[in-house]
Protein backbone atom coordinates (compact mmCIF):
# COMPACT_ATOMS: atom_id res chain seq x y z
CA UNK A 1 0.00 0.00 0.00
CA UNK A 2 2.69 2.19 0.73
CA UNK A 3 4.22 1.53 -2.55
CA UNK A 4 1.22 2.61 -4.34
CA UNK A 5 0.33 5.84 -1.86
CA UNK A 6 4.25 6.90 -3.18
CA UNK A 7 3.87 6.52 -6.88
CA UNK A 8 0.04 8.29 -6.82
CA UNK A 9 0.89 11.99 -7.48
CA UNK A 10 3.33 10.81 -10.10
CA UNK A 11 1.03 8.56 -11.69
CA UNK A 12 -1.05 11.16 -11.81
CA UNK A 13 1.02 14.03 -12.77
CA UNK A 14 1.78 11.77 -15.99
CA UNK A 15 -2.25 11.27 -16.58
CA UNK A 16 -2.70 14.93 -16.56
CA UNK A 17 0.11 15.53 -18.95
CA UNK A 18 -1.10 12.95 -21.34
CA UNK A 19 -4.54 14.04 -20.70
CA UNK A 20 -3.44 17.75 -22.20
CA UNK A 21 -1.43 16.59 -24.91
CA UNK A 22 -4.31 14.40 -26.24
CA UNK A 23 -6.67 17.16 -25.88
CA UNK A 24 -4.43 19.64 -27.44
CA UNK A 25 -3.90 17.45 -30.77
CA UNK A 26 -7.55 16.70 -30.63
CA UNK A 27 -8.09 20.45 -30.92
CA UNK A 28 -5.90 21.06 -33.83
CA UNK A 29 -7.08 18.41 -35.81
CA UNK A 30 -10.62 19.96 -35.05
CA UNK A 31 -9.45 23.62 -35.97
CA UNK A 32 -7.90 21.68 -39.07
CA UNK A 33 -10.99 19.99 -39.87
CA UNK A 34 -13.26 23.10 -39.62
CA UNK A 35 -11.06 25.70 -41.93
CA UNK A 36 -10.85 23.01 -44.58
CA UNK A 37 -14.80 22.49 -44.42
CA UNK A 38 -15.86 26.11 -44.21
CA UNK A 39 -16.09 27.95 -47.24
CA UNK A 40 -13.40 30.07 -48.01
CA UNK A 41 -14.76 34.25 -47.22
CA UNK A 42 -14.85 35.82 -50.34
CA UNK A 43 -16.97 39.21 -49.58
CA UNK A 44 -16.64 40.57 -52.91
CA UNK A 45 -19.27 38.41 -54.33
CA UNK A 46 -22.28 40.34 -54.76
CA UNK A 47 -24.69 37.48 -52.15
CA UNK A 48 -26.83 40.14 -52.31
CA UNK A 49 -27.58 40.46 -56.18
CA UNK A 50 -28.07 36.70 -57.17
CA UNK A 51 -30.37 35.58 -58.67
CA UNK A 52 -32.61 32.77 -60.09
CA UNK A 53 -29.64 31.84 -62.63
CA UNK A 54 -27.08 30.64 -60.09
CA UNK A 55 -25.27 27.25 -60.61
CA UNK A 56 -23.20 27.28 -57.81
CA UNK A 57 -22.05 23.51 -58.45
CA UNK A 58 -21.73 23.97 -62.25
CA UNK A 59 -19.81 26.93 -62.07
CA UNK A 60 -17.87 26.75 -59.20
CA UNK A 61 -15.94 23.71 -58.97
CA UNK A 62 -15.05 23.04 -55.00
CA UNK A 63 -12.10 20.47 -56.20
CA UNK A 64 -10.72 23.78 -59.17
CA UNK A 65 -7.88 25.94 -57.74
CA UNK A 66 -8.19 29.64 -57.85
CA UNK A 67 -5.59 32.23 -58.67
CA UNK A 68 -5.58 36.13 -58.22
CA UNK A 69 -3.72 38.18 -60.16
CA UNK A 70 0.34 39.03 -59.04
CA UNK A 71 1.56 40.81 -62.09
CA UNK A 72 3.12 43.70 -61.35
CA UNK A 73 1.93 46.93 -63.03
CA UNK A 74 3.92 49.77 -64.18
CA UNK A 75 2.91 53.19 -63.00
CA UNK A 76 2.53 56.07 -65.52
CA UNK A 77 2.01 59.51 -64.91
CA UNK A 78 -1.33 61.00 -64.96
CA UNK A 79 -2.55 63.94 -67.43
CA UNK A 80 -5.72 65.18 -66.72
CA UNK A 81 -7.55 68.04 -68.94
CA UNK A 82 -8.32 70.77 -65.86
CA UNK A 83 -11.19 73.24 -66.76
CA UNK A 84 -12.52 76.72 -65.66
CA UNK A 85 -15.60 76.37 -63.02
CA UNK A 86 -17.74 78.09 -65.89
CA UNK A 87 -16.42 75.31 -68.19
CA UNK A 88 -17.14 72.84 -65.72
CA UNK A 89 -20.82 73.98 -64.75
CA UNK A 90 -21.38 74.36 -68.33
CA UNK A 91 -20.30 70.88 -69.49
CA UNK A 92 -22.15 69.36 -66.04
CA UNK A 93 -25.20 71.05 -66.57
CA UNK A 94 -25.33 70.01 -70.88
CA UNK A 95 -24.20 66.56 -70.15
CA UNK A 96 -27.05 66.37 -66.90
CA UNK A 97 -29.77 68.16 -70.12
CA UNK A 98 -28.30 65.50 -72.62
CA UNK A 99 -28.96 62.37 -70.19
CA UNK A 100 -32.73 64.25 -68.60
CA UNK A 101 -33.72 63.10 -72.19
CA UNK A 102 -33.59 59.59 -71.61
CA UNK A 103 -36.46 57.35 -71.59
CA UNK A 104 -37.09 53.84 -71.71
CA UNK A 105 -38.30 53.13 -75.02
CA UNK A 106 -40.41 50.19 -75.98
CA UNK A 107 -41.41 50.98 -79.52
CA UNK A 108 -38.59 50.58 -81.84
CA UNK A 109 -38.11 50.67 -85.61
CA UNK A 110 -36.06 48.41 -87.66
CA UNK A 111 -34.35 51.18 -89.10
CA UNK A 112 -30.82 50.39 -89.24
CA UNK A 113 -27.95 51.54 -87.16
CA UNK A 114 -24.01 52.67 -87.98
CA UNK A 115 -22.30 49.30 -86.98
CA UNK A 116 -19.63 51.72 -86.06
CA UNK A 117 -21.86 53.48 -83.49
CA UNK A 118 -22.59 50.05 -81.32
CA UNK A 119 -18.64 49.24 -81.68
CA UNK A 120 -17.89 52.62 -80.05
CA UNK A 121 -20.46 52.53 -77.42
CA UNK A 122 -19.52 49.36 -76.44
CA UNK A 123 -15.96 50.82 -75.99
CA UNK A 124 -17.15 53.16 -73.92
CA UNK A 125 -19.00 50.93 -71.45
CA UNK A 126 -15.49 49.05 -71.71
CA UNK A 127 -13.73 52.12 -70.13
CA UNK A 128 -15.77 51.67 -67.17
CA UNK A 129 -14.07 50.81 -63.32
CA UNK A 130 -13.71 47.27 -62.09
CA UNK A 131 -12.59 45.27 -59.08
CA UNK A 132 -8.97 44.62 -59.38
CA UNK A 133 -9.41 45.90 -63.59
CA UNK A 134 -10.57 42.73 -64.07
CA UNK A 135 -13.13 43.92 -66.53
CA UNK A 136 -15.53 40.84 -66.00
CA UNK A 137 -17.84 41.85 -69.07
CA UNK A 138 -18.80 40.23 -72.27
CA UNK A 139 -21.36 42.33 -74.71
CA UNK A 140 -22.73 39.87 -76.98
CA UNK A 141 -24.26 41.99 -79.90
CA UNK A 142 -27.06 40.04 -82.13
CA UNK A 143 -28.09 41.28 -85.39
CA UNK A 144 -28.86 38.36 -87.11
CA UNK A 145 -33.19 38.28 -87.49
CA UNK A 146 -33.50 34.40 -86.94
CA UNK A 147 -31.16 34.77 -83.77
CA UNK A 148 -33.32 37.75 -82.44
CA UNK A 149 -36.23 35.90 -82.75
CA UNK A 150 -35.62 33.27 -81.42
CA UNK A 151 -34.75 35.40 -78.26
CA UNK A 152 -37.83 36.92 -77.99
CA UNK A 153 -39.45 33.33 -77.76
CA UNK A 154 -37.64 32.21 -74.78
CA UNK A 155 -37.84 35.29 -73.09
CA UNK A 156 -42.24 35.76 -73.60
CA UNK A 157 -41.90 32.44 -73.00
CA UNK A 158 -40.33 32.78 -69.42
CA UNK A 159 -42.29 36.40 -69.01
CA UNK A 160 -45.50 34.79 -69.61
CA UNK A 161 -44.98 32.76 -66.60
CA UNK A 162 -43.45 35.75 -65.09
CA UNK A 163 -46.60 38.07 -64.65
CA UNK A 164 -48.99 35.25 -64.74
CA UNK A 165 -46.90 33.34 -61.22
CA UNK A 166 -43.79 34.56 -60.04
CA UNK A 167 -43.77 38.09 -60.01
CA UNK A 168 -46.75 38.75 -57.57
CA UNK A 169 -50.03 40.89 -57.50
CA UNK A 170 -48.22 43.94 -56.44
CA UNK A 171 -45.41 43.51 -59.06
CA UNK A 172 -47.62 43.31 -62.18
CA UNK A 173 -49.92 46.03 -60.55
CA UNK A 174 -47.39 48.64 -60.51
CA UNK A 175 -46.45 47.41 -64.35
CA UNK A 176 -50.11 48.03 -65.56
CA UNK A 177 -49.27 52.10 -65.60
CA UNK A 178 -46.35 51.48 -67.85
CA UNK A 179 -48.70 49.34 -70.31
CA UNK A 180 -46.11 46.55 -70.31
CA UNK A 181 -46.45 42.86 -70.06
CA UNK A 182 -45.09 40.19 -71.63
CA UNK A 183 -45.35 40.30 -75.72
CA UNK A 184 -41.88 41.89 -76.54
CA UNK A 185 -41.95 43.35 -79.89
CA UNK A 186 -39.00 45.53 -79.83
CA UNK A 187 -36.86 42.35 -79.75
CA UNK A 188 -37.62 41.03 -82.96
CA UNK A 189 -37.66 45.30 -84.92
CA UNK A 190 -34.49 46.72 -82.96
CA UNK A 191 -31.61 46.49 -85.40
CA UNK A 192 -29.27 45.34 -82.34
CA UNK A 193 -29.68 43.21 -78.84
CA UNK A 194 -26.73 43.93 -76.95
CA UNK A 195 -26.81 41.24 -73.85
CA UNK A 196 -24.50 41.91 -70.95
CA UNK A 197 -23.31 39.40 -69.15
CA UNK A 198 -21.25 39.25 -65.97
CA UNK A 199 -18.34 37.08 -65.51
CA UNK A 200 -18.19 35.73 -62.25
CA UNK A 201 -14.52 34.19 -62.83
CA UNK A 202 -12.00 34.53 -65.49
CA UNK A 203 -9.28 32.16 -66.80
CA UNK A 204 -5.72 32.87 -66.56
CA UNK A 205 -2.96 31.63 -69.26
CA UNK A 206 -2.31 28.53 -67.16
CA UNK A 207 -5.80 27.23 -66.68
CA UNK A 208 -6.85 28.76 -63.20
CA UNK A 209 -9.45 31.00 -62.50
CA UNK A 210 -9.34 34.18 -62.05
CA UNK A 211 -11.38 35.61 -59.14
CA UNK A 212 -13.21 38.71 -60.70
CA UNK A 213 -13.95 40.95 -57.31
CA UNK A 214 -17.49 42.27 -57.11
CA UNK A 215 -17.96 41.14 -60.45
CA UNK A 216 -22.01 41.93 -60.48
CA UNK A 217 -21.25 45.67 -59.04
CA UNK A 218 -18.38 46.16 -61.93
CA UNK A 219 -20.68 45.31 -64.86
CA UNK A 220 -23.77 47.31 -63.67
CA UNK A 221 -21.31 50.16 -63.73
CA UNK A 222 -20.19 49.35 -67.14
CA UNK A 223 -24.41 49.07 -68.27
CA UNK A 224 -24.63 52.37 -66.80
CA UNK A 225 -21.95 53.96 -68.50
CA UNK A 226 -23.34 52.14 -71.90
CA UNK A 227 -27.02 53.82 -71.53
CA UNK A 228 -25.02 57.27 -71.13
CA UNK A 229 -23.27 56.53 -74.39
CA UNK A 230 -26.08 55.06 -76.32
CA UNK A 231 -27.67 58.78 -75.05
CA UNK A 232 -24.71 60.83 -76.60
CA UNK A 233 -25.21 58.85 -80.12
CA UNK A 234 -28.92 59.80 -80.28
CA UNK A 235 -29.97 55.81 -79.74
CA UNK A 236 -32.68 54.53 -77.45
CA UNK A 237 -33.07 51.24 -75.56
CA UNK A 238 -35.68 49.74 -72.27
CA UNK A 239 -33.18 48.04 -70.03
CA UNK A 240 -34.71 44.58 -69.26
CA UNK A 241 -34.05 42.00 -66.64
CA UNK A 242 -34.99 38.62 -68.38
CA UNK A 243 -36.20 36.93 -65.52
CA UNK A 244 -35.53 32.70 -65.38
CA UNK A 245 -34.29 33.22 -69.18
CA UNK A 246 -30.33 33.76 -68.07
CA UNK A 247 -29.48 29.41 -68.45
CA UNK A 248 -31.33 29.20 -72.14
CA UNK A 249 -29.89 32.17 -73.59
CA UNK A 250 -26.68 31.53 -72.56
CA UNK A 251 -26.96 28.26 -73.89
CA UNK A 252 -28.63 29.76 -77.48
CA UNK A 253 -25.58 32.33 -77.60
CA UNK A 254 -23.00 29.56 -76.81
CA UNK A 255 -21.68 31.88 -73.94
CA UNK A 256 -19.19 29.49 -71.45
CA UNK A 257 -20.50 28.52 -67.64
CA UNK A 258 -18.53 31.17 -66.18
CA UNK A 259 -20.87 33.80 -67.55
CA UNK A 260 -24.29 35.19 -66.50
CA UNK A 261 -26.74 37.23 -68.31
CA UNK A 262 -27.26 40.36 -66.42
CA UNK A 263 -29.12 42.71 -68.49
CA UNK A 264 -30.79 42.69 -72.76
CA UNK A 265 -30.62 45.67 -73.97
CA UNK A 266 -32.93 46.04 -77.94
CA UNK A 267 -30.60 49.43 -79.45
CA UNK A 268 -32.37 51.39 -81.96
CA UNK A 269 -33.91 54.36 -83.32
CA UNK A 270 -37.65 54.86 -81.93
CA UNK A 271 -41.30 54.30 -83.70
CA UNK A 272 -42.43 57.30 -85.52
CA UNK A 273 -45.47 56.78 -83.39
CA UNK A 274 -43.73 55.74 -80.42
CA UNK A 275 -44.92 56.93 -76.76
CA UNK A 276 -43.25 56.61 -73.61
CA UNK A 277 -45.50 57.22 -70.18
CA UNK A 278 -46.01 60.68 -68.69
CA UNK A 279 -43.25 59.86 -65.41
CA UNK A 280 -41.33 62.62 -63.66
CA UNK A 281 -37.99 62.38 -61.86
CA UNK A 282 -37.65 63.34 -57.71
CA UNK A 283 -35.94 66.62 -57.86
CA UNK A 284 -32.32 66.85 -56.31
CA UNK A 285 -33.01 67.55 -52.76
CA UNK A 286 -35.16 63.97 -52.87
CA UNK A 287 -31.72 62.42 -53.92
CA UNK A 288 -28.96 64.39 -52.74
CA UNK A 289 -28.27 64.44 -48.71
CA UNK A 290 -25.10 66.80 -48.25
CA UNK A 291 -23.63 66.64 -45.10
Amino acid sequence: MAFFSSLTPVFVAIVCVLIGVILKKTNREKEKRDTTSKPISRPWVDEDLRDGTDHHLEEEENDEEWQGLDENVAHVPFVAERYSEAEMIKRSRSFYELLSKRRSVRFLSDESVPREVIDNVIRAAGTSPSGAHTEPWTFVVVQDPDLKHKIREIVEEEEEINYKKRMGDRWVNDLKRLRTNWVKEYLDTAPYLILIFKQVYGRLPNGKKKTHYYNEISVSIACGMLLAALQNAGLYTVTTTPLNCGPQLRALLHRPVNEKLLLLLPVGYPKKDATVPALTRKPLEDIMVMM
